[in-house]
């Protein structure tokens, strides 16, 4: 079992960099500018023999009144609350602050073991830095750079110390663990579930909608989530991790640089999902940017599935229309894309979403046997045969073949696959769709031509 560990620190002292340097990827946004990280963000991590699971917070701003850095302060509450043991970051080159130190009150108190690192040290112009860190009654300050990965080792000591989940296992059973996720194979592995959608739609209000928790910051304020957050979460027996991301605007609108890596760590998050889930707002459905998106998840090959967000107060009649006509006129590359309404805050409809979810992941991960899948080839070749190609010659398809699935993809053979015509390619589309139920998912038709089997033989 993991020890957990939350980062913890005022902002700007190199927060995120740990989190990234800890979990061996760059997970977290990293900026000049302080307070990037509002949510509370989760990974899994190895130092040498153990398993950690990091917890990456917001910097310490507190405030009385109820606003967006209040919100943030309780998110990195409970992560103390929640962790095993407290990793306490300050700034060596800028020296102990007064909310360094009422930060040290805060961890005393609640009692978690806490491994204090002075940051950003690396030269020895840091010392009256760390010496000075004595007062927080914390221990011995380790110094470290979490940029350049300076006093791992020393940590990785400090962190042993707390690894008494880990001691009563024994390696035989970690063995056992690993086997049995290979062995269960890839019907085991959690759905990799993105939410997506413009900024103030109801991502974050969604998300903790699902997990039935506030887990996510959520606000009036717009853009109140930077980052793409994973949340691990369990639905009716399928392992799902539920990623909350950033609201994409217009990119003509998006001109500082912190934005623009909001905007890439969403769209990362959406091309890496297996189905994302478009939030729209109801009184605004399916508008320029809805649009913009969904066709990115489709030309990616991720299964979609749209939330129509906010219905309890919407225009229904209006908004429906509306996305219908939209859904018919401006979204064709995709026929059948499942379409929820639903009520984020009043939790409305929430199992018919997750029902459409599973639906349509299940869809996007088949596979078509290759006898019935080559009689409706034949029958479709029967009924409405290939035009003339560019030689006014019949083009003849041989056969076809599903090459892969997640999304379903599929390899016609043909004696001149360059002659054939789009049109004659998405009646073809159209009916697979149809007739083995793919209705709602990206699929792929390459057509390859047949090689000639007497080519290589000498006369």
């Amino acid at each position: 079992m993991a020890l957990k560990v939350a980062i913890i620190g005022r902002p700007n002292v190199g927060k995120s960099t740990l989190f990234n340097r800890l979990v061996g990827r760059k997970v977290a946004i990293v900026h000049d500018q302080p307070g990037v990280t509002r949510d509370r963000r989760e990974a899994s991590a190895k130092l040498r023999d153990l398993t950690l699971t990091i917890v990456d917070t917001a910097g310490y701003e507190y405030s009385n009144e109820d606003n967006l850095e209040r919100r943030m302060w309780e998110q990195t509450k409970r992560a103390i609350d929640e962790s095993d043991a407290a990793l306490f970051l300050f700034d060596a080159r800028a020296g102990l602050q007064p909310y360094d130190e009422h930060f040290a009150d805060i961890l005393r108190q609640s009692g978690k073991p806490v491994i204090l690192l002075a940051n950003k040290c690396e030269s020895k112009t840091q010392e009256d830095g760390i010496y000075e860190a004595y007062k927080l009654g914390l221990g011995q300050p380790i110094p470290f750079s979490a940029e350049h990965g300076l006093g791992i080792n020393e940590l990785y000591d400090a962190l042993k110390k707390f690894d008494k989940k880990n001691a009563s296992e024994s390696p035989e059973s970690d063995e056992k663990e690993q086997n049995d996720a290979i062995d269960d194979g890839e019907d085991k592995r959690p759905i990799q579930l993105a939410i997506v959608g413009r900024p103030n739609v109801g991502k974050s209000t969604l998300v903790n909608a699902l997990l039935n928790d506030e887990r996510m910051l959520t606000g009036p304020e717009a853009g109140v989530t930077r980052d793409a957050i994973t949340s691990e979460w369990s639905w009716e027996g399928h392992q799902i991790n539920l990623v909350d991301t950033a609201g994409l605007r217009k990119r003509a609108r998006i001109s500082d640089s912190l934005e623009k890596m909001s905007a890439a760590s969403t769209k990362h998050a959406a091309f890496m999902a297996q189905v994302v889930v478009l939030v729209l707002d109801a009184d605004a459905v399916l508008e320029k940017q809805d649009l913009t998106i969904a066709r990115q998840v489709i030309d990616e090959g991720r299964a979609l599935v749209i939330a129509v967000n906010k219905w309890d107060i919407a225009n229904r009649k209006e908004a429906l229309e509306q996305l219908n006509y939209k859904l018919e006129t401006s979204l064709t590359q995709v026929e059948g894309v499942p379409t929820v309404t639903i009520s984020a805050l009043k939790r409305e409809n929430l199992d018919k979403l997750m029902r459409a979810v599973i639906k349509v992941y299940n869809r996007w991960r088949s596979r078509i046997p290759t006898a019935p899948l080559n009689q409706w080839f034949a029958d479709m070749i029967d009924n409405y045969p290939p035009p003339l190609g560019k030689n006014k010659r019949r083009i003849k398809l041989r056969y076809i073949t599903q090459a892969k699935t997640r999304p379903p993809s599929f390899y016609i053979f043909s004696s001149n696959p360059e002659g054939l015509p789009e049109s004659y390619l998405r009646y073809l589309t159209n009916s697979l769709r149809e007739n083995f139920d793919l209705r709602g998912i990206p699929l792929r038709i390459t057509v390859r031509k047949t090689g000639n089997p007497y080519a290589d033989k000498k006369n």
